[in-house]
């Protein structure tokens, strides 16, 4: 399959299966706490990676593993914290609009670190989209004043961690299979996430009685098998065959997904919205015209 069209469906199909996470945090948080959603998210996800790529762990190279310690870190750890608490606080389907910082932070982080050039065209097609970020985001604070939009900072660190780990896996791990890449950001990341999950007091009987608990797990299993596990092979796959920046566009289309999922959970969409998620799909189209 040629890189250009394998790319697409590495787009499209990471922007349904990312896109629907933000309704299965908000699920899961009905009987979890964000420590202990971000901690089993981890669990649950190296769990399913060990059973299809552990083996694969013995094929990175010592030089490989502080990108590999970082990619862990920045790219999957912080941040399902960061948008677990960002959640108890701010709708899904906007959680998801605020995710759309990522490729503006890509661009930046890259130029800035790592000396990333981007095309005049991507530089718009992310100022198009983050204009329609903006838009969503100022229309759902209009139509949801209850909620403490402080909270953002939370998901504003999760972008720029994401970015970050994206323009990391360009540079530094290109020639590494995308399983090998993930089996060991999560061998990494699995131990801490024990330590937070014990701290956290999930074992406690209060926790493991609770008449959501069943629930939240169903969801979270769903939640760490495709929006973690399978999705971050599948990112790896894209960034091996597009740009960064191409990349994490992917941004861009998830809040359309994740806005379907809130209407139908009951949250509100204005026709400012409908308008907004089209001027993103505009940005994604500019962001990877020619050179992406």
């Amino acid at each position: 399959m040629k890189d250009n069209y394998a790319k697409w469906i590495y787009l499209i199909t990471l922007s349904i299966i990312w896109g629907s996470s933000f309704i299965l945090m908000k699920k899961v948080l009905i009987g979890l706490t964000p420590m202990q959603l971000g901690s089993l998210r981890i669990v649950f996800s190296a769990i399913f990676l060990f059973i299809v790529g552990f083996k694969k762990i013995k094929t990175i190279e010592v030089k490989d593993w502080k990108w590999v310690i970082l990619t862990g870190l920045l790219g999957t750890f912080f941040p399902v914290f960061f948008f677990a608490y960002a959640q108890t606080e701010i709708d899904s389907s906007v959680a998801s609009i605020l995710n759309s910082l990522v490729p503006l932070n890509t661009i930046i982080i890259g130029y800035v670190i790592f000396k990333i050039m981007s095309t005049k065209s991507q530089i718009i097609g992310v100022i198009v989209g983050l204009l329609g970020a903006v838009m969503l985001i100022s229309s759902g604070a209009t139509l949801n004043e209850n909620q403490n939009y402080l909270y953002a900072v939370f998901i504003l660190l999760a972008t720029i961690s994401y970015a970050a780990s994206v323009n990391i896996l360009k540079r530094n791990l290109q020639n590494m299979h995308p399983l090998t890449i993930a089996v060991g950001n999560f061998s990494v990341i699995i131990l801490p996430a024990i330590g937070v999950l014990i701290g956290s007091g999930f074992f406690s009987e209060e926790v493991l009685s609770s008449a959501n608990l069943k629930v939240s797990l169903f969801y979270l299993v769903i939640l760490s098998l495709f929006g973690t596990a399978m999705a971050k092979v599948l990112f790896n796959k894209l960034v091996h065959v597009a740009t960064p920046v191409f990349a994490s566009s992917v941004t861009y289309l998830m809040p359309i997904v994740a806005i379907f999922w809130g209407i139908l959970d009951g949250e509100t969409l204005s026709l400012l919205q409908v308008i907004a998620s089209i001027v993103i799909l505009i940005g994604v189209y500019l962001s990877h015209k020619r050179q992406s």
